[in-house]
């Protein structure tokens, strides 16, 4: 007997089959497949053949492939009793509960006392398919390993888009062929991690951005995450993700994160608009609207707090256009510099010996919002708190440390208790909007316990105190997912501020992230983190690709700065209500020396496109750079927004230089724009305007 569920919309079906009520398996998953399909024919025809030298039946790749079954590759369960034997169930079929693109499955093995059920789900706004696993025993058990429901790819997707990075170089995407055997990134950091974001992207050698096939993932957890991509003996492929490899305790209730899945015709830039429309209308909740105009001071002073320079670097930021004002790191304890007060969380009386009341009158009689930053999972020995409660920390006393810093027990509903009675003496008496929530330094140990902890925080103060938005800061990129996401508004991407630094990050987790939740700002004239001396155009105009802010003490600023950034500033705030709405699409470019993208409206009739010129060409003149996502048989007025800027090596006359293009999106689309020479380092933005018929 065969039973066959089909969850599917316009833009893709995912069919399953479970045999002789074995576990289910995906025999189908690409495009939109017709209501006419008949699913049982396409259950018998996944099945492969089998010759010389294997078993005489091919162990399915199902959702959670079983060792039982002579499963020749990583299996989806590990797991072992209270006496150490290792468990290998065979799971039968039990229930199912369906409503629409929602579908539950309950499967068991009452020889071993477990049932697995899992929960798979199709958006129907976003078409992203949500998968979660749950793992039920009737004793104690320790299981090493569950994965979230397990999916194939096809062989003729030869290639996988990996994440890798590190501290001010976060997103870095790496193209691997497959090849036979397990790719495996085990994240052990306790952190999503700079080096470990948990998404994935099997495609075709020929994928870009605006063409081809891509089965893209996310892996829904903020702690450290497994993911193995293998290709078995056979040729076949499968994509497993779960928690960490030993983060998961003994018990009886075992779950995996949701895990995010969808297929992409349309290239990268498919899969990539999901995910952002998702994070935006499902994910995120309660965010400002519109968005205000971000301020951080910790580039402006750093521990080094004074009110008088606070107030008048405030006065300088809200001339510029700020609208929310962030007090960063040095308010509380005794805190000079990193090696001492984290965990005492209340005011310093030396630099605030009227407390922060005074800075926020003025903040907000400036017409900011006050904001402030913390870090509450982490604590200095060199603390009240630590001297109090050296019980509380995680991980053995002999631990490496990290950035002058332990890291507290978030599993402790007494640790969890202290920091909400602490956090909540400061935003339940203050005015207080807004907090940077950092995290700065990796886990000693692995532990599920620690990230649920830190949700469960987050979820008190998040009902405690609705009015205030949490931005998620972890050395920068440290932990941004939508597990975090599901609590915050806003991500700090990177701790650089540098703006070609920051042209890659930005495009790269524009694969997952929309603007609206992705915090850039204009740095230093001078950048602290990188060095490099990049002039105010360049660093406005990349912070306004996404929710734009400041980072420098603004009394630096020449007249000429100023004016740019407040011009920049400006344009930013007279388009952000449609451009927090709109949908990303990186575009594919001859030159490697350019990063550009296109941000399209919801409703189609504008958008804004930004080429940034990274390095100097290795031609002469610029390529046309081919726009995508318009209506191609529309048309479009183009302007250049910022031509004042075209430098004077610029002897043609290309006709967007001195005047603005009407043009179809056809030709947009196919020929492309053709822009005036420009220095390395800087950046075209060009705004388009669909006319009426």
């Amino acid at each position: 007997m065969i039973r066959t569920w089909h969850l599917g919309d316009r833009h893709q079906s995912l069919v399953l089959a479970c045999r002789n009520a074995g576990l289910p398996e995906v025999v189908y998953w690409g495009p939109a497949l017709p209501e006419s399909e008949n699913l049982q024919v396409l259950a018998k025809a996944a099945v492969m053949d089998v010759t010389g030298g294997m078993v005489d039946e091919n162990a399915p790749i199902s959702l959670n492939p079983e060792a039982s079954r002579t499963f020749p590759g990583q299996t989806g369960l590990s797991a072992r009793d209270a006496a150490g034997k290792v468990l290998a169930p065979r799971f039968s079929f039990q229930s199912e509960e369906r409503a629409g693109n929602e579908l539950s499955l309950v499967y068991s093995d009452e020889s071993c006392g477990l049932s697995l059920r899992f929960d798979l789900s199709l958006t129907e706004a976003t078409s992203l398919f949500k998968l979660k696993a749950q793992l039920q025993s009737q004793e104690d058990i320790v299981v090493d390993w569950l994965a979230a429901p397990v999916l194939p790819v096809p062989a003729y997707a030869d290639e996988m888009i990996e994440f890798s990075g590190r501290w001010c170089s976060e997103f870095l995407t790496n193209r691997l062929p497959f090849a036979p055997g397990a790719r495996v990134r085990d994240n052990r950091t306790g952190r999503t991690d700079h080096a470990h974001f948990p998404g994935l992207i099997v495609c075709n050698p020929t994928t870009s951005n605006t063409a081809g096939e891509a089965f893209a993932f996310h892996y829904v957890w903020s702690g450290g995450h497994r993911m193995v991509v293998e290709e078995l003996a056979d040729g076949r492929r499968q994509v497993q993700f779960g928690h960490a490899s030993a983060s998961l305790r003994k018990g009886t209730s075992f779950a995996t994160a949701p895990l995010y899945a969808t297929y992409s015709a349309d290239g990268l830039n498919g899969a990539a608009v999901r995910f952002q429309r998702h994070v935006r209308m499902q994910i995120v909740k309660d965010a400002r609207t519109p968005r205000p105009v971000h301020y951080n001071c910790w580039e402006a002073v750093y521990f080094d707090h004074k009110l008088a320079e606070l107030k008048a670097i405030a006065d300088r930021a809200a001339e510029l256009g700020a609208e929310r004002f962030v007090l960063d790191d040095g308010w509380f304890g005794k805190r000079d510099d990193d090696t001492s007060s984290l965990g005492d969380w209340t005011i310093d009386p030396r630099k605030y010996p009227d407390g922060l009341t005074p800075l926020i009158d003025h903040i907000t009689s400036l017409g900011m919002e006050f904001g402030i930053w913390y870090e509450p999972e982490m604590v200095n020995e060199d603390s009240d708190l630590y001297r109090a409660h050296p019980d509380w920390i995680l991980g053995p006393e002999d631990q490496t440390r990290g950035r002058q810093q332990l890291v507290l027990d978030m599993a402790r509903e007494d640790v969890r208790a202290y920091l909400f009675d602490q956090m909540s003496g400061v935003l339940g008496t203050h005015a207080v909007g807004y907090v940077k929530w950092d995290h700065n330094r990796v886990l000693p140990i692995v532990d599920a316990a620690q990230t649920e902890g830190v949700y469960t925080l987050f979820d008190q103060l998040r009902r405690a105190f609705p009015h205030v938005e949490f931005e998620s800061c972890s050395s920068g990129g440290g932990r941004i997912d939508f597990g975090i996401l599901e609590r915050t508004q806003r991500v700090w991407l990177s701790d650089s501020n540098d703006a070609l630094e920051r042209q890659r990050i930005q495009h790269d987790a524009a694969l997952f992230l929309p603007a609206s939740v992705t915090g850039s700002h204009v740095g230093p004239r001078h950048c602290h983190t990188s060095g490099r001396v990049i002039g105010m155009s360049m660093r406005a105009w990349t912070a306004a690709q996404r929710h734009l802010g400041f980072e420098m003490d603004p009394r630096e600023l020449t007249d000429d700065e100023a004016r740019m950034l407040k011009a920049v500033t400006d344009w930013w705030k007279a388009n952000r209500d449609w451009l927090m709405q709109a949908d990303i699409l990186r575009l594919d470019t001859i030159d490697p020396a350019i990063i550009a993208e296109i941000q399209v409206a919801e409703t189609g009739d504008r958008f804004a496109a930004f080429a940034a010129l990274t390095r100097p060409s290795d031609q002469i003149l610029p390529h046309p750079i081919r726009l995508t996502g318009l209506d191609p048989d529309a048309v479009y007025k183009i302007t250049l927004t910022n031509r004042d800027e075209t430098p004077g090596l610029s002897r043609g006359a290309p006709l967007l230089k001195y005047q603005d293009l009407t043009v179809s999106g056809r030709y947009l689309m196919s020929h492309g724009l053709t822009l005036p020479w420009r220095f390395p380092e800087t950046i075209c933005v060009i705004e388009g305007q669909r006319l009426p018929n």
